[in-house]
C-alpha cells in the first residue's frame, strides 16, 4: 500500500478495495437526489440556527451593552470575538473528529452544543457567563458549517451538487434574513428582548437536533473506514428510489476508492498549498463579513440613529440574503464556483461602499441590501468549494482548518472596523471592509476547478 498522502489509490487490491470502488462509482452515476427531500429541509433547519445566530448577536449587542454595562469594545469583545475564538476551536476540533468517527455523530454534537450555548446565552446573568455560553455556541455553530457543506458534498451527485448544497443553504439564509425583522420587534420595545431573541434560537436548535435523527451517514466516509455494508445499504436505496421516479442508471465507470485514512492525517504539498490558498480566502472574506454582521448597528447607532432605526436599514437590506441564495440556484451548477465567488465579492465591495457613504436612508438600506445578497450569493458557494477541494479521508479537517483559520479574520474585522471608523472616518471602516472581501474573491481564482466534476476528480 503506498503511503503518499496524495495518491487517490491507496487501497490493497483486494475483494474490499473493489467493493468500496464499484460503491463508489455506484453512487456517481446517481444523477438526482435520490434520498427523501425531507432530508435537505432537515439539514437546513441546523443551517438556519447557524445563520441567526451569527446574525443575532449583532442586534442583541447594543442592548447587552446596556443592560450589563460594557463599553463597545468590551461588547465586540466578549459577544463577537469570543464567539469566534469558540467557532474556530469547534469546526478544527469537532471537525477532525468528523474524520475519524463520522459525520453523523458530530452533527448530533454540535446542534446539542448550539441548543445549550443558546439557551445559555439568553440567562446569561454577565460577564462571564455571557463569555462561557457565546464561546459554547460558537463551537456550535463552527463546526456545525463544516460538517452540513462536508455531509451534503458527499452525498450530492456531482452535476447538481453546487444546487443541492445551495438549497440546504436557502433554508438556512432565511435565518439571517429574518433576524434583524424578529430584533426590530424585540430589543427595541421589550426590556428583555435580546434574551427572548436567544430563546427562539435555542428552540429551533433543539427541533434541528431532533429531525437529524434521521439522517444517514455518508457513504463516502463509510467506504475510506470500510463500513462497506453500510454505505452499499444507502446506496441501493437511492438506487430503488431513482427505479421508482423510472430513472435509468448508465452502468457504474471504473475508478478508483479513495485512501485509506488509518494512520495520522497528512496533507501532502497538492493539499498544503490548497490549505494556504482557501485559508487566505476565508481570512480576508471574513474580516468585513464578521465586521459588518457584528458591528454595523452599533456603528450605524453611534452615528446618530436610534437602536431600532439603525436595525430597520438592516432589516431592509436583509431581504437581499434569499436573493442571492436563489439567484446562486441557477447559476452555481452552469459558472465555475472560483468565477461566482470573485462576482459577489464585486457586489460586497458596491454594498460597503454605500453603506459608508452615509448618504441617507435608501443609500444605507440599498448598500445593506447588496451585502445581504453578496453574502446569499458567497457564501454556500464558497462553502462547497472549500469541501470539494479535499479528499474525503481529510475533507472535514481541510474544511476546519481552511474556514477555522480564516476566522481569525473575523475576529480581526470585529475589533478593528470600530477602531478605523473612530480613528478615520466612517467611509474609511466600510471602504477597508469591502476591500478585503474583493481580494478574497481573487484569492479564489488560485482555487481548483470543481463545478459539474466528481469529487475524487476535484479532490484527486
Amino acid at each position: 500500500m503506498s503511503n503518499d498522502p496524495e495518491d487517490v489509490c491507496d487501497y490493497p487490491e483486494d475483494a474490499d478495495g473493489d467493493r468500496g470502488s464499484n460503491i463508489l462509482a455506484r453512487l456517481d452515476r446517481v444523477p438526482v437526489w435520490a434520498l427523501p427531500r425531507r432530508y435537505l429541509a432537515i439539514i437546513g433547519i441546523g443551517y438556519f440556527f447557524v445563520f441567526y445566530d451569527i446574525a443575532d448577536i449583532g442586534y442583541a449587542l447594543p442592548a447587552i451593552a446596556r443592560d450589563f454595562g460594557l463599553s463597545g469594545s468590551e461588547a465586540v469583545f466578549v459577544a463577537v470575538a469570543v464567539g469566534l475564538v469558540g467557532y474556530v476551536a469547534g469546526s478544527v476540533g469537532i471537525g477532525s473528529l468528523a474524520d475519524r468517527f463520522g459525520r453523523y455523530r458530530m452533527l448530533i454534537l454540535t446542534m446539542s452544543l448550539t441548543a445549550i450555548g443558546a439557551f445559555g446565552d439568553a440567562a446569561a446573568t454577565g460577564l462571564l457567563s455571557l463569555v462561557v455560553f457565546r464561546f459554547v455556541t460558537g463551537m456550535g455553530v463552527g463546526a456545525d458549517l463544516n460538517l452540513v457543506s462536508t455531509y451534503v458534498s458527499e452525498l450530492a451527485p456531482a452535476r447538481v451538487r453546487g444546487r443541492i448544497t445551495v438549497l440546504t443553504f436557502l433554508v438556512g439564509i432565511i435565518g439571517q434574513a429574518v433576524t434583524p425583522f424578529i430584533a426590530l420587534a424585540l430589543v427595541p420595545h421589550v426590556s428583555f428582548g435580546w434574551r427572548l431573541m436567544f430563546v427562539i434560537g435555542g428552540a429551533i436548535a433543539v427541533l434541528g437536533l431532533c429531525v437529524r435523527t434521521a439522517l444517514p451517514e455518508s457513504p463516502r466516509w463509510q467506504v475510506v473506514h470500510g463500513h462497506l455494508d453500510d454505505a452499499e445499504r444507502t446506496i441501493d436505496r437511492m438506487e430503488r428510489a431513482c427505479e421508482a421516479r423510472d430513472i435509468k442508471l448508465p452502468a457504474p465507470e471504473s475508478q478508483s476508492a479513495p485512501p485509506d485514512t488509518d494512520g495520522p492525517i497528512r496533507f501532502g504539498p497538492v493539499y498544503e498549498r490548497r490549505l494556504t490558498v482557501l485559508s487566505a480566502m476565508w481570512f480576508l472574506w471574513y474580516i468585513g463579513n464578521y465586521g459588518f454582521l457584528g458591528d454595523a448597528a452599533q456603528l450605524i447607532t453611534d452615528k446618530g440613529d436610534a437602536i431600532g432605526g439603525s436595525i430597520l436599514f438592516l432589516a431592509i437590506g436583509a431581504v437581499g440574503y434569499p436573493v442571492g441564495a436563489a439567484l446562486m440556484l441557477v447559476l452555481v451548477d452552469r459558472v465555475e464556483r472560483r468565477l461566482l465567488i470573485l462576482g459577489s465579492s464585486i457586489v460586497w465591495l458596491a454594498g460597503m461602499l454605500l453603506i459608508g457613504s452615509f448618504a441617507g436612508d435608501i443609500a444605507i438600506s440599498a448598500g445593506a441590501f447588496l451585502a445581504a445578497m453578496s453574502l446569499g450569493c458567497y457564501l454556500q458557494v464558497a462553502y462547497t468549494f472549500t469541501a470539494e477541494s479535499f479528499p474525503t479521508r481529510i475533507r472535514a479537517t481541510g474544511f476546519a482548518l481552511s474556514d477555522g483559520i480564516g476566522h481569525g479574520g473575523g475576529a480581526i474585522g470585529a475589533l478593528a472596523l470600530p477602531l478605523v471608523v473612530s480613528s478615520f472616518s466612517f467611509f474609511a471602516g466600510f471602504a477597508l471592509i469591502g476591500v478585503t472581501g474583493l481580494l478574497a474573491g481573487v484569492i479564489a481564482l488560485l482555487g481548483p476547478k470543481s463545478t459539474r466534476r466528481r469529487l475524487e476528480s476535484v479532490s484527486g
